[in-house]
């Protein structure tokens, strides 16, 4: 048992003069520039605070989505925050884990929606996704969930990622200043709002704006976890806007294996949402956050810690 528990970074500790025990279970987040960060920061925060709840929680920075299954799955870490994109691709085996089927994977909840986001300088000339070609276009770093997006959305426009764009594998801490300094012309994240590198980005010298992503029909139709939204351009008052700015994103999901102890995940679910009107005012991307958004994007199998508490709850 002791060497199962290790393995998934959950370890029973007895606290000093007392009978009760602590819990320690760890979650993979994202960039420290990015949304996954500081929730996952909020989600340690909430857990740790109720009363009587012996869970302690580790929030680790990560490239993201992609390194966060494989963690969960190699058992690193306990939870993971992944786009429901890459948690779809990775139970089914395709992309990334193209002929291994992650069948261990586990949904345990929804977060924010994510946004498709593409920020051009306004000097670049792009405005829209044909006019990417011939430029140095940063795609994401090696293992993302943007840039999986990205290279998604290139195609669907009938780009050649290779021959038709300058691209660029930079983490989403390097694109504000990347483009502010004239080395990138545009930059693809898939994130919440508002975000941190965009508002550096769009509030330096260099003027940016936001295109549209659109003509995704085909791509939507086939990966069924994509749906049209908006970007909230609003948020960034400083970037140069037309309007509303049409584009494609999915959801932000916890993740965990199968053989994660049900209680574990029992408990971390309870905490979250009996008390979630703490959690949504930890960052302005989980402000709409409702229970019963929270159980969609699932991609693959409900942990059966999380469904006991959601039909206790009423949820199922």
């Amino acid at each position: 048992m002791k060497f199962f528990l290790c393995i998934l970074s959950v370890f029973f500790l007895c606290a000093c003069g007392s009978s009760e025990r602590s819990t320690f279970i760890s979650i993979g987040t994202g960039s420290q520039t990015g949304v996954y960060y500081p929730v996952g920061g909020a989600i340690k925060k909430l857990v740790e605070d109720v009363e009587g709840n012996h869970l302690k929680v580790s929030a680790k920075a990560s490239r993201g989505s992609v390194q966060n299954i494989n963690d969960v799955m190699n058992g690193s870490i306990t939870f993971g925050i992944a786009q429901s994109d890459r948690q779809f691709q990775a139970y089914n085996g395709s992309s990334n884990w193209e002929g291994k089927p992650q069948a261990e994977l586990r949904f345990v909840f929804s977060l924010h929606p994510e946004v498709v986001t593409l920020i051009a300088a306004d000097d670049s000339g792009i405005r829209t996704i044909a006019d990417l070609k011939g430029k140095k276009v940063n795609l994401g770093s090696p293992g993302s969930g943007h840039r999986g997006n990205a290279i998604a959305i290139l195609e669907a426009a009938s780009i050649d990622v290779e021959t038709e764009i300058d691209a660029e594998s930079l983490t989403v801490g390097e694109c504000a200043s990347m483009i502010q300094d004239n080395r990138i012309d545009a930059y693809f994240y898939t994130v919440g709002h508002p975000n941190g590198s965009i508002t550096e980005a769009s509030t330096g010298r260099r003027k940016v704006r936001f295109i549209p992503i659109t003509g995704m029909d085909k791509l939507i139709e086939l990966s069924p976890f994509y749906a049209t939204t908006r970007v909230p351009a609003e948020l960034y008052p400083q970037a140069i806007q037309d309007g509303e700015v049409d584009s494609i994103g999915m959801l932000t999901t916890l993740v965990t294996r199968s053989d994660t102890p049900d209680e574990i995940v029992y408990t971390l679910v309870k905490a979250v949402f009996e008390n979630l009107e703490m959690l949504k005012v930890q960052h302005p991307a989980l402000q709409g956050l409702t229970p019963e958004g929270m159980l969609k994007g699932g991609n693959a199998p409900l942990h059966p810690g999380a469904e006991k508490y959601y039909r206790e709850a009423g949820l199922l």
